[in-house]
């Protein structure tokens, strides 16, 4: 199992992290039908490693929405106050729309009561029609995925507080190449570098495995996910196997996706859908006179809010009210409903939503008892009916739920995230090895290709590890065009009618056929084609080769080998061929100068009757590389460069006009805030008529109410700068009254700090003249004389104050006292640590004439060094008697003090 197995490094918030660079970032988005999350996998000293982003409500999850209302976009909680107002400007379920055809996208959003004005564009997929103040402007599932992912960004960037751009995204299992392509590309426009998308079963059992150990057993784990919109059951299989370590054997936990099955159009939103016809049904028999609710946007969209509150408080009581003021004109509507009749309304569901878990396990061939845990994750597995019927299936009193049903798959993609990043190595190993989930093969098509079965062949099988390449070779010699489909027209993603994919031309290899033809070909020209399967589960065809094998006489230099009283033999040899071109020699070396003959003659007189070159008969193999058009047609067709630019730079309006009103809201709230406060504290605070005249506050305060009359009436259409400019107006006034107002208590609480100070200071030159004699004097008495000047210059100034008028500039400031008491603090601190000198060790006297006027080693520093006076001959002395006389000192050593 290792063998094959991408060996992931992932960690836990409690786990160390080996960091280079010490700032590095990644995040994630676990993008749903309704509400995405945000994970940051950040470096920065002091925060946690790996977290759940909030937003601006202080929440960890955010409505996946986009709106286009009065001219200015909101998105996520800013869109979600418009939802009951303005329906059909407030854009939702926009991730499950991208590459899918128009007529499914309709089908679907007429289905959920979403009244969008949409069209049908270039692709054959649906666009959304949006009016503002330029015109009419279309937007295509790809742009408004964008604009939620752009908010994921500024989450992820201010939660982290550095910038992020590399990201790990989640998608359903179900989803097919075109989706994914579009999902990458929505990224795209958003500033985002994808590092890989990660299917959502993968994220889950990466948080499930990461704290467990697989050394003792192995585990066979359902992941059963019932979000918003879909459902979903995974086979996992976690083991362990023993790897090397620095040299020691090591436990390596490692899963595997066995399986995976869904049903992409049962989830959350189909429970609450029963409840919205139920009390339509019951709103439009209370009111009578034919009139039907469903037909009203906004009646529905208020009834579906209040709908979706009545069926969370069911996963908690036996019975929920739903109260929805001005249903419909000035109509209430109130009713109630109980658990067991909201049971009885989707009993169908129940039956749908034990079907993916019946069929992983039937597929799988494991019994009920081999399966170790069923972890629930998904909002929706929170209905108990729900929970009963898994139970009652599996025959279990007990389900598994470790996770966070909400947030265990951004937290596991967050770990993937950070370990495919650049910047990020973790210390905790998982294998995890996914695969893709659907099967695909490839068609050939062309010039005296026969339609057989060699010509329609099995490219990836489902579950094929992700990533993987794959290498097709034909023999062909004529330009011919490579199709990929799914591998079975039963099983196609959502909204899919063809199982076609692309469709690729490939051309140069009749133009390489004609080139090379007239040479002696070894074998038939052929094609090698290579494919790949990404992390990301995107399928492509990456490059095209024709592939010419020949073989030629080719005139090489000859290398003789001369042996003295033995034969000089040719010998064979292989060389390198021409560019591009890989060869081998297949034959026996051909001469034509004959057999090689014994010979006593000498080198020189070998080298004037034998020729410098010889002839061989060599394989030589051609690659040329060929032509490749992609061709996709339909709503899975990429959106091209020239869209991708003119779409990114409306985006980018988009987000500098959405700064501005942000910008220009805040400078509001400032300036509006900054008149009250002020007023307030005028009519308040006793002192500050003590730094202000009558005037002063009377001037001020008109000048206030025209600022606020302004504000409330030809400033409700004024931009950022026009309310800066009024606030700098304000202040200039303000500002210097508010100084005045500050230092009057400030200044004289820094001037007793900074008496109090020189008090002690005189304290602590007496100890360093009785304790600490060391000290330079010099220093010490620049200390003193600093002291003085300080003093003098608090006398000085506080003196000048006095006589100053309260109603002036401050003739010095707290700041100033503080900065002057700081620097003389510094410099009393660096005197302070001027350490004791060390005692001086008296180095032993030599006595030349002992031991035969041997010199004896000072080894005052241990021992380590010698006596420069030695000479050399000293030492020859000292190492021909083979002793020394060498004096050890056992004083031990003394360090300098730090």
């Amino acid at each position: 199992m290792a063998s094959f197995l991408t060996i992931f490094t992932i960690i836990l918030s409690s786990l160390q992290f080996l960091i280079f660079p010490s700032h590095s970032a990644v995040f994630t988005v676990d993008l749903g039908s309704e509400s995405l999350k945000v994970a940051v996998v950040n470096l920065k000293p002091g925060q946690i490693p790996i977290s759940v982003a909030i937003n601006e409500m202080s929440k960890r999850k955010s409505p996946a929405l986009v709106s286009f209302n009065s001219g200015d976009r909101l998105l996520a909680e800013e869109a979600a106050g418009l939802v009951a107002r303005y329906p059909q400007n407030v854009f939702s379920q926009i991730r499950d729309l991208v590459g899918k055809p128009y007529d499914f996208a309709t089908k679907y959003l007429d289905s959920l009561y979403l009244p969008f004005e949409v069209e049908r564009d270039s692709r054959g997929a649906v666009s959304f029609k949006v009016d503002n103040e330029n015109g009419t402007v279309f937007y295509s599932p790809e742009e408004l995925v964008a604009m939620v992912l752009s908010y994921a960004v500024s989450l992820a960037e201010f939660h982290s507080k550095v910038p992020i751009k590399d990201a790990v995204i989640t998608v359903p299992p179900y989803f097919g190449q075109s989706e994914r392509k579009g999902i990458i590309q929505a990224a795209k426009l958003a500033g985002i570098n994808v590092l890989s998308l990660i299917n959502e079963h993968s994220g889950a059992a990466l948080q499930y495995g990461i704290d467990k150990d697989f050394s003792n057993e192995t585990r066979h784990v359902i992941f059963y996910d019932m979000g918003s919109g879909s459902t979903y059951a995974a086979l996992v299989y976690f083991s362990a196997y023993k790897s090397k370590e620095y040299g020691k054997p090591v436990w390596v936990n490692q899963f595997q996706v066995k399986d995976v099955r869904w049903n992409s159009e049962l989830g959350g939103q189909s429970m609450e859908m029963r409840l919205v016809e139920y009390f339509a049904n019951e709103f439009n028999a209370q009111v009578g006179n034919g009139i039907d609710v469903r037909k009203f946007p906004k009646s529905m969209a208020k009834l579906k809010k209040q709908v979706k509150r009545t069926k969370e408080i069911l996963s908690a009581n036996t019975a929920a009210p739903i109260s929805v003021e001005s249903l419909h004109g000035e109509i209430d509507f109130r009713s109630t409903i109980t658990r067991e009749k909201f049971e009885e309304l989707c009993g169908d569901i129940w039956e749908k939503s034990l079907l993916p878990v019946k069929e992983v396990i039937e597929n799988s061939g494991l019994s009920l008892d081999q399966i170790y845990a069923v972890e629930l994750i998904g909002g929706a597995t929170r209905v108990p009916k729900l929970q009963a019927k898994l139970q009652e299936f599996l025959g279990r009193k007990e389900l598994d739920r470790h996770l966070d049903a909400d947030e265990a798959i951004v937290l596991g993609a967050a770990l993937h995230a950070a370990n495919i990043s650049d910047g990020i190595k973790l210390n905790r190993k998982l294998g995890m090895v996914d695969g893709s989930l659907y099967g695909f093969v490839y068609e050939l098509n062309g010039p005296d290709i026969s339609k057989d079965e060699s010509s329609r062949q099995l490219l990836v099988p489902r579950m094929k590890k992700l990533p993987s390449k794959m290498f097709r070779s034909i023999n062909h010699n004529k330009d011919f065009e490579v199709s990929l489909a799914y591998e079975s027209e039963n099983q196609l993603p959502p909204g899919v009618s063809s199982p076609q994919i692309a469709q690729y031309q490939i051309s140069g290899l009749t133009d390489a056929s004609e080139k090379y033809s007239s040479r002696n070909l070894s074998s038939p020209i052929k094609a090698n084609i290579h494919f790949s399967l990404s992390r990301s589960g995107v399928l492509s065809l990456d490059r095209a080769d024709a592939v010419i094998e020949t073989k030629e006489w080719v005139e090489v230099p000859k290398k003789n080998l001369t042996i003295e009283n033995s034969t000089i033999s040719s010998n064979q040899s292989n060389e390198a061929g021409a560019t591009n071109s890989s060869e081998e020699s297949n034959e026996n070396l051909q001469t034509g100068s004959g057999s090689s003959k014994t010979s006593n003659i000498s080198t020189d007189e070998q080298n004037a009757t034998e020729p410098a070159t010889e002839r061989k008969l060599k394989k030589r193999t051609f690659r040329v590389p060929l032509k490749i058009v992609e061709k996709i047609t339909g709503p899975g067709v990429s959106l091209s460069e020239e869209f991708l630019a003119e779409a990114k730079g409306r985006l980018e309006a988009l987000d500098k006009k959405d700064a501005e009103r942000k910008r220009t809201a805040e400078l509001k709230n400032n300036l509006e805030g900054y008149i009250y406060t002020t007023k307030e504290k005028i009519e308040t605070l006793e002192e500050f008529e003590r730094v202000s005249t009558a005037e002063e506050r009377q001037s001020f305060i008109e000048k206030l109410d025209q600022v606020q009359d302004w504000l409330y009436m030809d400033g409700e259409d004024a931009n950022a700068d026009e309310f800066q400019e009024r606030l700098d107006t304000l202040k200039a006034v303000g500002d210097p009254i508010f100084f005045r107002l500050k230092e009057l208590t400030a200044r004289p609480l820094e001037v007793e700090k900074a008496h109090k100070y020189l008090g002690e200071l005189k304290q602590i030159v007496q100890e360093w003249k009785a304790k600490k004699s060391w000290l330079p004097k010099q220093r010490v008495d620049e200390v003193v004389g600093d002291a003085e000047k300080l003093k003098k210059w608090l006398d000085e100034k506080e003196t000048q104050q006095k006589k100053a008028s309260v109603f002036s500039t401050p003739v010095f400031t707290s700041e100033e006292v503080y900065l002057k008491v700081l620097l003389l603090q510094n410099k009393v601190s660096s005197i302070n640590r001027i350490p004791k000198p060390k005692p001086k060790v008296q180095k032993p006297v030599k006595n030349e004439t002992e031991s035969g006027g041997k010199n004896m080693a000072d080894s005052s520093s241990g021992g380590k060094n010698t006596d420069s006076s030695s000479s050399s001959s000293d030492q020859s002395a000292n190492n021909s008697n083979g002793s020394s006389d060498e004096t050890v000192d056992d004083q031990p050593e003394v360090h300098d003090e730090l």
